[in-house]
């Protein structure tokens, strides 16, 4: 895994946060400092996957009102976040200020730690591209159902046509087969080679990750605002994210 790995999708709903929270645990088990960055400035949600309650946001570290430490908090599960604050509608739009700050944040945080976790938006907004083009790796998250398909290859083709990125790893959330990740990558990867040509000689590959199976233990964790990797890791999603 790269330093910075943005984790994204084409459309909300599709477990992003979930993932983001979860394999920062996981990577936390291995030894490794973490921190997960909630980029999604307009509609954060990583403090309630969380259940954590911040005195200090990005907000406040982007308008000067707190340095970037004490922004940082531990989370359960053994690793760092810095949230967003949600309803920052000012920050939904990148503006030459909000770009400034977004990379002072991050030159200031890549140093301290193994592995930083980019939680974007969904979509293709300006923001969200601005997060994902910060990351050295990009994870595409994406569902079987056919308008999370139809929303991460618009992604893909945003991202090869704007970042010239040639590897996008992706993992299927709510498989309900073992080989159905696999399976939707590559009738994904064919379309891509049909219709996004990447740079002569330089074809984009997508690289299938893992499946997360669909699984009751998944929506109990996410209801009860607690991390799988905490409350069940044995259960077969738990077990895909290690």
């Amino acid at each position: 895994l790269g330093k910075v790995l943005a984790i994204t999708s084409g459309k909300g709903g599709v477990g992003k946060t979930f993932v983001s929270a979860n394999l920062a645990a996981a990577l936390a088990r291995r030894g490794l400092r973490v921190l997960v960055l909630d980029a999604d400035l307009g509609l954060a949600n990583l403090d309630v996957v969380l259940n954590l309650y911040p005195k200090t946001t990005l907000h406040d570290v982007f308008t000067g009102k707190a340095k970037l430490e004490e922004a940082i908090i531990k989370a359960p599960g053994g690793f760092s976040v810095l949230l967003a604050g949600s309803g920052m509608v000012e920050y939904s739009r990148l503006t030459p200020e909000v770009r400034d700050e977004f990379l002072r944040v991050m030159e200031s945080l890549v140093p301290r730690f193994d592995v930083v976790l980019l939680d974007t938006g969904a979509g293709i907004s300006d923001v969200v591209l601005f997060a994902v083009s910060l990351a050295s790796e990009v994870l595409l998250v994406v569902t079987p159902e056919p308008t999370s398909l139809t929303d991460a290859y618009a992604t893909i083709k945003v991202l090869v046509g704007q970042q010239k990125r040639q590897n996008i790893r992706m993992i299927v959330n709510q498989t309900a087969r073992p080989g159905d990740g696999r399976a939707i990558t590559v009738q994904l990867q064919q379309v891509v080679d049909r219709f996004v040509p990447g740079e002569p000689g330089k074809p984009v590959k997508l690289v299938h990750v893992g499946d997360i199976p669909v699984d009751p233990s998944v929506r109990q964790a996410i209801m009860r605002r607690q991390l799988l990797m905490q409350v069940t890791p044995g259960c077969p999603a738990g077990l895909a994210m290690v």
